[in-house]
């Protein structure tokens, strides 16, 4: 890999208006073009909108829906790709030549390839299917990059396996935090009126955002996924009320040691750059533990146990 100028954006989508975000997301492009960054990152399902769609009927689900690379989002992505010289990657619902739909992420690279991640773990919506493949990719200046999407950070085995094949960075597109949970001290609802009266009272809505229920909840595991597997991460987000839950941003990006490089702090639409050096890579601890692995020992990774569920009944009943 060689060093390269990344950019993560947190923004509020607008629900069922692909036209106003791609509007929203063109502002941030001309401003990253502007400050020479090379790949940029948009948050989970940005395109569509993402948490009202579990509300909506198979038939307006699939309004939503586009092909790729063939639909106008993904075209629209690698011709803003191609005029800027930038990777971009941004969220879709993604309707399958096998007809089925998918939470997909797809990146455009400035050469005119679209690379498409289908989230592995999906719980929007009863007819949104579930990927069943990692994504890793060649980035135009040397190295390669992965995706995971939301939940698909959440399992450690999904992050060491998109190292194994080869990521040096590892794009993490989100729509989480104010989530309801059954798991008591894992985040939970922030009380929409904090987000709608911002500008009157902006140290209770940051309280919420940078605590237990935002970037402390992060920080319990995020850090994590780029130190033991000795990647970049690119963390991007949502901000603002997204339904009836609020997103907490905290857009940033983080080194192959698990340290923060940059991160926001707003309670707004922002993006953060910054220059990832190679050169930590080869030295990281994540690095060095990938060389100690002894897979013979971890075939128990692959046996199930009895207790695994659809990822459906694990984030709402369990």
């Amino acid at each position: 890999m060689n060093n390269i100028r990344v950019a993560s954006v947190q923004f509020q989508h607008v629900p069922n208006d692909k036209a106003a975000n791609f509007a929203k997301m063109r502002s941030f492009i001309v401003w990253a073009a502007a400050q020479q960054v090379e790949l940029i990152v948009f948050p989970e399902m940005c395109i569509t909108g993402y948490w009202h769609v579990r509300k909506l009927a198979k038939d307006e689900l699939l309004a939503l829906a586009e092909p790729v690379p063939e639909g106008n989002s993904t075209q629209e992505l690698l011709a803003l790709a191609a005029a800027h010289g930038m990777t971009i990657g941004a969220g879709l619902i993604e309707l399958g030549a096998d007809g089925e739909m998918y939470n997909s992420y797809v990146v455009a690279l400035p050469d005119g390839r679209a690379v498409c991640h289908r989230k592995l773990h999906a719980f929007e919506h009863e007819f949104i299917r579930p990927g069943n493949r990692y994504t890793v990719f060649d980035l135009p200046q040397g190295g390669k990059a992965g995706v995971l999407i939301c939940y698909d950070n959440n399992l450690i085995e999904n992050a060491r396996i998109t190292a194994l094949l080869g990521a040096e960075i590892l794009l993490a597109p989100h729509q989480t935090g104010g989530c309801r949970s059954r798991s008591p001290r894992a985040m939970g609802p922030i009380d929409p009126q904090l987000w709608e009266r911002r500008h009157e009272n902006p140290a209770a809505l940051a309280a919420e955002l940078q605590g237990p229920k935002g970037r402390g909840w992060l920080m319990r595991w995020l850090p994590a996924r780029a130190h033991d597997n000795g990647v970049f991460l690119l963390f991007s987000n949502g901000i603002g009320l997204d339904d009836d839950e609020v997103r907490t941003g905290n857009a940033m990006i983080l080194d192959p040691y698990g340290e923060i490089l940059v991160e926001s702090h707003q309670a707004d639409d922002d993006m953060v750059v910054a220059d990832l050096d190679a050169s930590l890579l080869p030295t990281s601890s994540g690095r060095r533990w990938l060389q100690a692995r002894r897979p013979e020992l971890y075939t128990p990774l692959t046996v199930p146990v009895g207790n695994e569920r659809d990822t459906r009944s694990v984030r709402f009943d369990g």
